[in-house]
């Protein structure tokens, strides 16, 4: 744009420090950040804070953060395990929406990790009390013009049979490729060995495996989640993805993810 005396605005910002986010380009964000006000007149607003958002940005900025901002820092304690941190975003984000039921799950996720289950109960029976319940995940993939609607452990499809058998024989290849499964993901006190059972029929897994079975080998397998893919579904994706040599586009609550060859789009940042 400054090559083409094009003058980028607050938005063009805002979409440039979003992708740098997304992409994990501290460094690079933080300059162009800087550069709004210093070169171009630009005055931060909201918006630009909450891609900015970690802690010590936090402290620095002119206005404390938004619902979004605190769910922005919350979302990231959880994929880092910071427990303290997690506890005070969470804390800020219900005291602005107490009706949000996001604060409650993802500290749950936090303290799930860390195998801390009575307190996980307790934000539950937190949630029931005040009447918030969580999106029941779900995943569809269309085929012929027809929707195919997949929740966790699902056997209503006509398919399951074969859908099933179709995961059982990737997770034998993914294993023997190196597939360790990440049972952090399941937010349920269970034996390790049923949370590893949980994790391989979750809802993108068997829209996966539908693809597989029904869409042409030409064509990309197209699946979209209502929420964030866990973290060991998108790994599972990428060992799925080199098996396979197929393209898997996901989109989820965060992004779109390509998977292709064993690697994914988003370069297990998301």
């Amino acid at each position: 744009m400054l090559a083409q005396g094009l003058r980028p605005d607050s938005v063009t910002f805002i979409g440039v420090l979003s992708a740098c986010s997304r992409a994990g380009l501290v460094e690079r964000g933080y300059r162009y950040f800087e550069s709004m006000s210093r070169d171009h007149g630009i005055l931060p607003i909201h918006d630009h804070y909450t891609c900015m958002i970690d802690l010590d940005f936090i402290h620095k900025m002119p206005f404390p953060p938004d619902a979004v901002g605190w769910a922005t820092l919350l979302s990231s304690c959880r994929v880092h395990s910071n427990l303290e941190v997690g506890k005070w975003a969470a804390e800020s984000l219900l005291d602005l929406e107490p009706t949000n039921p996001a604060g409650y799950i993802l500290l749950s996720s936090i303290y799930a990790a860390k195998g801390k289950w009575n307190t996980v109960a307790q934000l539950r029976r937190g949630m029931r009390e005040k009447g918030l319940r969580k999106d029941p995940g779900c995943s569809w993939i269309k085929f012929k013009n027809k929707l195919y609607i997949f929740s966790a452990d699902d056997f209503s499809s006509p398919y399951y049979d074969q859908i099933y058998a179709e995961l059982e024989k990737l997770n034998e290849k993914m294993i023997q490729m190196g597939y360790v499964p990440d049972a952090s993901s399941v937010l349920h006190d269970v034996e390790e060995l049923e949370k590893i059972k949980m994790l391989g029929h979750h809802s993108e897994r068997l829209a996966i495996a539908f693809g597989l079975i029904f869409i042409p080998r030409h064509c990309p397998i197209r699946i979209v989640k209502n929420l964030r893919v866990c973290r060991d579904c998108h790994n599972a994706t990428k060992y799925i993805s080199k098996i396979t040599q197929r393209e898997i586009l996901v989109r989820d609550a965060v992004r779109f993810h390509l998977f292709k060859d064993g690697a994914c789009s988003c370069g297990d940042f998301w």
